[in-house]
């Protein structure tokens, strides 16, 4: 590209300036729109209790007031309260058929609680538990379950007093045909409520595998099983019972441990303020400070490892290889484990002798580095307001992300109820879809008497449901295209702004007033439609990515390894794209908030900047993020080793205040990622400043020579480590 030539014109940021991109502008406001038509359209369709509630075979919502399924309770009555029924069985007769695939012959019933001991019908008729039986039958069932007709009546049973309001016996049902009806199931397993459903309470004893402390039970029919055989279809259910007990005790350490992760929290607030606050004043000393620090800080966590690895040494279990102990939900497992700190140790030590190289040979130019980092000081503490501005991201951002996850929510939860016939016997209407209004006066109960109405799955025929997979993805895609929309605004924004304060001549008398909100006025104003071009091109590719993910998820199970080459090396690709996209992106927005021109315009004259100048690009610009990276790794590190010390009581000033906890890692990690976020927001006005700066100084050598016609707009601190000077300007 052909390097800008001396504008006598140029004083900074144009403000005479017209609107960029207009199409890309209206397409967005079109797309906006249409977003906003999915969304009242899901929120019309969907409903949410389809994923909370479970339901019965009728489509009906088990445990929700205003269904068949909430009654009230006898000990209520007068007050009208409603008692829940949150629970339902999928349990068939002959077991765990609804979790290992095949369809569910029993109908699926929503119970108050969910069964605690085994029981069979005919063993519930012949010790009178009948009561508790009847609760885990179908809705309405009152059968007090007489065998026969022709069965002996005890002489104790009301049926043998004639003022008694039994009816005859003939007029009940035997327990075959409550079977052949199915009306209850043959059998009662003991189960454990697992996200509202009754799944069974399979537990380990000494390697026996037991269910209600039993290792075998009756089938129903006389005979004898195996609990193992419950196994196959329980076997996912455990997984998600495991990770239940451990999102519990997650949650149960959450509750202990709420306020210190706060007080965590605001101490890494206070200690990345106050660090920006330093920079301001003793940026020079400061970035040698950290340096070092970091450095002190990785030398002590390769020192503590030492310890702990060698305090290991001779213990019983502490030779255990992490590849022989697998992967355990309990984290604590792992340190007491010598291989573990030998891990640590070594990744420390690897890390510690790349940072001492990379400062031992990149000395020079950390000293421009530290003069950018200077620069961008004064300018951040002109604009001070720059410090909040991430605040107005961050809620746009979760503005975005709430409502793609509310519609996706609503989307997937806006079929309908679609009821299949079940049958036993050979049918030809089996598996084809019926309606329960009409189904008992259809000819498919003449042709087949056995067959069933039943609640299959949650679908639809429509037009509307025919396109909910085209739908969630506009959805994806325009969450991508809104979160980058809303990113790219704000880095446009805080670039106008420090923009202004480098091409102001004698700073900061010459900064306009209110630098942040007029670039903020200007982006929204002229720029929408530029923003919205830069923010769709990255969109378009972040969803190709997230397609080739899922495609490479679905294919790790087949066996073609052409496929899945061709698909890692898309992937790699599709990533370097996106890094690029990015990086282009950012420098391109900064000269749009300088100049005022469109997208194609703007990232075509950053590239030939940065190509005219690539070896400060590949040197200063990275050692700048180098240094940000170092400064959040040390306010990372020394809030969470602090944390860590808190949480395991080992400071002994506090160590009857730290709570008690299952997995101290959980306010430990919880801690860690919320300090490195909080010091990202702030590092990142400042990486934002260092780059609109460092754009800016390379214009300003390109446009100028330090004449007194053509003065250099750069502070007399690079000027000086540049070797460069304005003849006939002592101020400037």
């Amino acid at each position: 590209g052909t390097p800008h030539k001396y504008d006598p014109t140029f004083k900074g940021p144009i403000y005479d300036r017209g609107c960029t991109d207009i199409i890309c502008c209206v397409l967005l406001v079109v797309a906006i729109v249409g977003y906003v038509a999915v969304g009242v359209v899901a929120w019309t369709h969907g409903d949410p209790r389809k994923v909370i509630y479970p339901t019965d075979s009728r489509g009906q919502f088990c445990g929700q007031q205003g269904t068949p399924n909430a009654y009230v309770s006898p000990a209520m009555g007068v007050l009208g309260m409603p008692l829940e029924k949150p629970h339902i069985r999928l349990w068939g007769c002959s077991g765990p058929l609804w979790l290992s695939g095949i369809p569910l012959t029993h109908p699926r019933i929503c119970v108050s609680r969910c069964p605690e001991r085994f029981l069979t019908l005919l063993s519930a008729y012949g010790s009178g538990d009948m009561e508790y039986y009847r609760q885990f039958c179908v809705p309405g069932f009152d059968n007090p379950l007489k065998v026969s007709a022709g069965s002996p009546t005890p002489a104790s049973s009301p049926a043998a007093d004639p003022s008694s309001c039994w009816l005859p016996l003939s007029l009940f049902q035997s327990p075959v045909e409550v079977l052949k009806n199915k009306e209850c199931p043959a059998m009662l397993i003991p189960s454990t409520p697992l996200a509202r459903r009754c799944l069974p309470a399979v537990q380990a004893k000494q390697g026996v595998i037991m269910v209600g402390n039993e290792t075998t039970y009756d089938d129903g029919s006389g005979r004898r099983r195996n609990v193992t055989e419950l196994l196959e279809g329980a076997k996912k259910a455990n997984v998600v019972l495991e990770a239940r007990q451990l999102a519990m005790k997650i949650f149960e350490d959450y509750t202990v441990s709420w306020y210190w992760i706060i007080i965590g929290l605001v101490i890494a607030m206070l200690a990345s303020l106050l660090f920006i606050v330093l920079l301001r004043y003793l940026a020079g000393i400061m970035v040698w400070v950290m340096m070092v620090l970091v450095i002190l800080v990785l030398a002590y966590g390769i020192f503590h490892c030492y310890l702990e690895y060698a305090k290991l040494k001779g213990e019983a279990g502490s030779d255990v290889s992490l590849k022989d102990l697998g992967f355990q939900t309990d984290l604590r497992v792992y340190l007491h484990l010598r291989q573990t700190w030998l891990a640590f140790m070594i990744i420390l030590c690897v890390v510690e002798v790349v940072i001492v190289l990379l400062l031992i040979f990149l000395r020079k130019r950390i000293l421009i580095a530290i003069a950018l980092i200077k620069e961008a000081s004064r300018a951040i503490g002109h604009i001070m307001t720059s410090l909040l501005f991430p605040l107005c991201t961050f809620f746009l951002l979760c503005l975005c992300i709430a409502y793609w996850a509310s519609t996706a929510v609503f989307l997937s939860t806006s079929n309908e109820a679609v009821y299949k016939v079940f049958n036993e016997t050979a049918c030809q209407y089996s598996g084809q879809t019926c309606m329960p209004e009409t189904f008992n006066t259809s000819n498919v109960t003449k042709a087949c008497p056995d067959a069933q109405c039943l609640f299959a799955f949650y679908g639809g025929e429509s037009a509307y449901h025919k396109y909910l997979i085209a739908l969630q993805f506009f959805n994806i895609f325009m969450f991508f295209w809104l979160a980058n929309f809303v990113i790219a605004l704000g880095q446009v924004t805080l670039a106008g702004a420090f923009a202004s304060y480098y091409w102001a001549f004698k700073k900061p008398d010459d900064i306009p007033a209110f630098p942040l909100f007029s670039a903020f006025g200007r982006a929204l104003r002229y720029h929408t439609g530029s923003l919205a071009f830069g923010s769709l091109i990255l969109a378009i590719v972040q969803v190709i990515r997230v397609t080739l993910e899922y495609l490479d998820h679905r294919l790790k199970a087949a066996d073609n390894k052409f496929a899945k080459f061709l698909l890692g090396c898309l992937k790699c690709c599709f990533w370097c794209l996106e890094k690029f996209i990015k990086f282009l992106n950012r420098n391109a927005y900064i000269m749009i908030a300088v100049y005022g021109t469109n997208f194609c315009a703007s990232a075509r004259n950053a590239f030939f900047l940065l190509m005219r100048n690539i070896i400060r690009v590949a040197v200063l610009d990275k050692v700048t993020d180098f240094l940000f990276f170092l400064g959040k790794l040390l306010i990372v590190g020394s809030v969470g080793i602090l944390a860590f010390f808190f949480f395991t009581q080992r400071i002994k000033l506090v160590q009857d205040t730290a709570p008690s906890l299952n997995y101290y890692w959980v306010p430990i990690l919880t801690v860690i990622v919320g300090s490195y976020l909080i010091a990202h927001g702030f590092f990142s006005v400042y990486g934002m400043c260092v780059d609109t700066l460092f754009l800016c100084f390379l214009e300003d050598l390109e446009r100028h020579d330090g004449s007194t016609e053509k003065p250099y707009f750069m502070s007399p601190g690079l000027q000086k480590l540049l070797k460069k000077s304005n003849k006939g300007h002592p101020d400037a």
